[in-house]
């Protein structure tokens, strides 16, 4: 592509191959639900394979593949939260448990839309400073240590349908920092969860349903900036190969991460993100990344 840097939008994706793409999508789909951040990863791979970094608007468009993911594994959830909000509405029954968790979801996902529109000309620019692997490698090693003090201190007994709006709040707070790459937004959201003493698969599966209009509204967005940017048909095509093979791997991660939770503590993705962090400052000092 004769353009990959299209009015201040980087469109990085548009310069690799089909399979470069299909790749890509397996690395996002894994790690896009998995709290070890699939911007880490989108720009880790790349740059360890020589590759261009496919920018953040793919990273963002490829979370319609997460969405898709989690709408087909807490389908259960997604319906019998949406009928019985829509059923509470009519009933005026405002203590209903599927309208309260609606208004939860609601309400936590306001912090993360305004911090996104004021950020986003930063997000999407290329060559972002907020995409440097030193960055993102000092947000590894602070979710890390987060995530373990969170395994360490908390006492993990509560369900979801014991939180309260003002909890709720609270982790919509904690989603925000996933717009800085490296962060996770399924880490953030996951972490705050366990501060607030909830199960591990509880805050997992509540981190889960909070993403949804996050991830639906960024998705969304990128979707509309890039078809107003005008990218050519073939930059369409990759984003489908892409969107086509992270929806997959997605729902695989999903399936694997709530049944690992249901056993064992979050400490595998503690020690791995600090690894990873560690790894890209080195890196980034040995001169490693092109």
């Amino acid at each position: 592509m004769s353009d990959i840097c299209q009015t201040g939008l980087d469109i990085g994706f548009a310069s690799l191959s089909y399979a470069q793409i299909a790749f890509l999508g397996v690395v996002q789909g894994i790690t896009e639900l998995l709290p070890i951040s699939s911007t880490a990863h989108m720009r880790v791979v790349p740059a360890l394979l020589g590759w261009r970094d496919p920018g953040s608007a793919f990273s963002a468009a490829m979370q319609m593949a997460a969405l898709a993911a989690v709408i087909s594994y807490f389908w259960r959830d997604v319906s019998g939260v949406t009928r019985g909000s829509l059923a509470a509405v009519r009933q005026r029954d405002f203590d209903s448990p599927d309208f309260l968790l609606a208004v939860m979801i609601v309400l936590a996902t306001i912090p993360i839309c305004i911090a996104g529109l004021l950020l986003a000309p930063l997000l999407n620019a290329c060559d972002s400073p907020l995409r440097g692997l030193s960055v993102i490698g000092y947000a590894c090693l602070a979710m890390a240590a987060l995530l373990a003090l969170a395994e360490r201190l908390c006492r993990h007994n509560r369900d979801i349908s014991q939180m309260r709006l003002r909890d709720a709040l609270i982790v919509g707070i904690a989603q925000v920092g996933a717009l800085i790459p490296g962060v996770s937004r399924s880490g953030s959201t996951l972490t705050a969860a366990m501060f607030l003493n909830l199960r591990r698969e509880e805050a997992a599966r509540f981190s889960f349903l909070l993403g949804l209009p996050a991830i639906a509204l960024a998705g969304l967005k990128e979707l509309v900036v890039l078809w107003h940017a005008h990218i050519p048909a073939e930059a369409w095509s990759l984003l489908l190969v892409g969107l086509l093979v992270a929806s997959l791997s997605a729902f695989a991660a999903i399936w694997g991460l709530m049944r690992f939770l249901e056993r064992f503590s979050t400490w595998p993705f503690i020690i791995y993100r600090a690894l990873l962090g560690i790894f890209l400052l080195v890196g980034v000092h040995q001169g490693l990344f092109a």
